[in-house]
């Protein structure tokens, strides 16, 4: 393609994302795209908070659904109200001058949700591809640094093809194995099967719902840079009502065809349990191109996580001014690669730890971290400020200035 072919295609992107799919679309697809590595690419994270409870797991789903569409729809208005598009700017109008704990936990959680991603992507690609472990996450650790070098309006293009590759192949996987296993699954809901924990009362199951979608809380961060197109309450709410179903899909898609192998622990007990599923129902092919579709999701979640932190610095560069950031007003290319260099190796040093173990006791402590710093404070601050932005403007970091040209309540 020449350069002037490849300047059309980026023009006409821009165009795009200015009317209803940047406005509308884009924020949904962003998050679904930084979702998929730590919510259910491995489907460790589907038997854990969902699958695991057999028949009764639907109303995980369920859960699952509604706290997506509520925090998306109040992530977005929030950032609209206030002119927020990074996410320490965006706490601070939640939990005041307590914001550094968020930047704590935010920085936590994306080295973990990339450790597991990590070890799970590249084992998988040794297994089916062929591609020796190291080598692997290496070449990884190449592809995020350059699409962090690249900048935002390219992050956009990648995450916007990528999702849709990846939202079609998990698709793929679903009807192939619901195709083969049917009669299985409607068995496991006729008897109401939940052996593999005994009885799963109602709120036990709701309760794993809600830790999903706490842990998941991470990623919507990741968003912020894409919601300065939205100008009006309207767009906010239909936004963030897509980016619920769209985040909600994979998971509902994923438990079903798991409740076809329902209670077998080698599904169940699977520190990768897609890998047992397609190995039962599929040949090489869909195996290797399993690899890939891991390869490829390890790139879009650590890209979502890692762009966010280099917003965070780039933003408010004048809080770290020390050393060879001192007087600089924003990082240059070559620091932005570097840092995301620098997180992923910290992740792929945590990586060597048991993803079993990284899934159900890491991802459950930070869910309920995040539940208290992100998403209470959402559903009382911000909805008390959605309301009247100017209410307790003291403390929270904003005297409205900033609202009083983003807010159009129509």
């Amino acid at each position: 393609m020449s350069t002037s072919d490849r300047g059309a295609d980026e023009g006409l992107f821009e165009r795009l994302t200015e009317g209803p799919f940047g406005k509308i679309l884009l924020p949904a697809i962003i998050l679904q795209s930084v979702l998929i590595g730590g919510g259910y690419a491995t489907g460790r994270e589907i038997v854990t908070y969902g699958a695991q409870y057999g028949a009764a797991g639907w109303l995980a789903v369920v859960g699952i659904w509604v706290g997506f569409t509520v925090m998306a729809v109040l992530t977005f208005e929030v950032a609209r109200t206030f002119g927020v598009y990074d996410y320490k700017s965006f706490i601070e109008q939640l939990i005041g001058r307590l914001w550094p704990a968020f930047d704590v936990v935010f920085l936590v959680m994306a080295v973990l949700v990339i450790a597991i991603m990590a070890s799970a992507a590249g084992n998988i690609m040794e297994q089916t591809i062929g591609i020796p472990y190291l080598v692997g996450v290496s070449l990884v650790v190449v592809v995020v640094g350059v699409l962090s070098y690249a900048g935002e309006s390219f992050i956009e293009r990648f995450k916007t093809g990528g999702t849709t590759f990846l939202y079609l192949a998990y698709v793929l996987f679903g009807v192939v194995v619901l195709t083969q296993t049917w009669g299985d699954v409607t068995a496991v809901f006729a008897s109401g099967d939940t052996s593999y924990v005994g009885d799963a009362s109602a709120l036990s199951v709701l309760q794993s719902g809600v830790l999903y979608v706490g842990y998941n809380l991470v990623v919507f961060p990741a968003v912020f840079f894409a919601l300065d197109r939205q100008t009006s309450r309207r767009e906010s709410v239909v936004s963030g009502l897509l980016a619920g179903a769209l985040m909600t899909i994979p998971f509902a898609l994923t438990y079903v065809s798991f409740m076809g192998f329902y209670p077998s622990e080698e599904v169940m007990g699977a520190s990768v349990p897609w890998l047992p599923v397609l190995e039962s129902v599929g040949g090489p092919a869909l195996i290797a191109f399993y690899g890939v579709v891991m390869g490829w999701t390890l790139i879009e979640t650590s890209v979502g996580l890692i762009h966010a932190l280099v917003d965070r610095v780039d933003e408010n560069i004048a809080d770290v001014g020390v050393g060879p950031l001192e007087g600089q007003t924003n990082l240059s290319s070559l620091q932005a690669g570097l840092l995301s260099v620098g997180v992923l190796v910290g992740a792929l040093v945590l990586s060597r730890v048991g993803i079993i173990a990284l899934v159900s006791q890491g991802y459950t402590m930070m869910a309920y971290v995040l539940i208290a710093l992100f998403a209470v404070p959402l559903l009382t601050v911000g909805v008390v400020r959605i309301r009247n932005p100017d209410w307790g403007s003291g403390f929270f970091g904003s005297d409205g200035s900033s609202a009083a040209t983003a807010r159009s309540d129509d």
